[in-house]
């Protein structure tokens, strides 16, 4: 069986070469920012960040596809990277420093693609997490200096800490009423957006968390880590992995819980 180590090494050395261009730019007032089809931004350095991983993977694992979000899919095969240069870019663009570059290995198995390595790199904030198969999930500075995560204990809704994004998708599905109800019963919410609250469930941080949309770049690596810190990562029809269009991420007790809720209608 692969252990995979080999590449987690690579998608930290991934994430060095991408960090280092997000972060030459991060703030520079003479940032170029354009609006894709689906009317969300892109940056140049989103650009040139997917440019210089999709580089490095082709010389150091060029068998190997490489689905990116700016740049689509290259090659075909068993074995499949899948990028999201600034997962946040809105952020990005503002300035605020909630924003990440997503890295995962996914590799063909029963039922499709399903991630066996995951890397989330925040600058910004100083925070990297991430994740193997069956080799657990850390955090921390670099694969030599870091803590192993796990989620919480928290078994009941009312003890709960409940994080999301916006309530505009939620409101577009129908689901905002169950959605409404969940913050009702839950201790606590928050609106921590992006790739952090998943990263707050494998920490132990959060208990719960969920968005109604979402593309396989801002799940693949989110998902692993989830689950390798010992928690469940779904869609929100339940079904396992990256795959729904939409996700929910708990600390496993309350995924339930969180599933019902979420698919009542309004």
């Amino acid at each position: 069986m692969p252990d995979y180590l080999d590449d987690l090494r690579l998608a930290h050395v991934l994430a060095d070469a991408a960090d280092a261009a997000t972060m030459d730019r991060f703030k520079a007032l003479d940032l170029k920012v354009e609006t894709k089809p689906d009317m969300t931004p892109v940056t140049e350095a989103d650009k040139a960040a997917e440019e210089i991983v999709r580089g490095h993977l082709q010389r150091a694992r060029p068998r190997d596809a490489i689905l990116g979000e700016e740049f689509g899919v290259e090659g075909t095969g068993p074995r499949r990277w899948v990028i999201d240069p600034i997962d946040g870019t809105k952020n990005y663009v503002r300035g605020v420093p909630v924003w990440a570059t997503l890295i995962s290995l996914m590799e063909a198995a029963e039922g499709g693609f399903q991630p066996v390595v995951g890397l989330v790199s925040a600058p910004a904030l100083g925070r990297r997490w991430w994740a193997a198969k069956d080799h657990g999930a850390f955090t921390g500075r670099s694969l030599t200096s870091a803590s192993r995560l796990r989620v919480s204990s928290v078994g009941k809704l009312p003890d709960a800490s409940f994080a999301y994004s916006s309530l505009t998708g939620w409101e577009e599905q129908g689901r905002l009423s169950g959605f409404l109800d969940l913050t009702r019963e839950v201790w606590r919410t928050r609106a921590y957006g992006d790739f952090w609250p998943y990263m707050l469930v494998a920490e132990g941080a959060v208990d719960i968390c969920a968005e109604p949309e979402l593309s396989l770049w801002d799940m693949a690596a989110p998902a692993i880590i989830v689950t390798e810190s010992g928690g469940t990562f779904t869609g929100l029809d339940g079904r396992p992995g990256p795959h729904s269009g939409n996700a929910a991420a708990s600390n496993g007790l309350l995924h339930d819980d969180l599933l019902g809720y979420l698919n009542e209608r309004s």
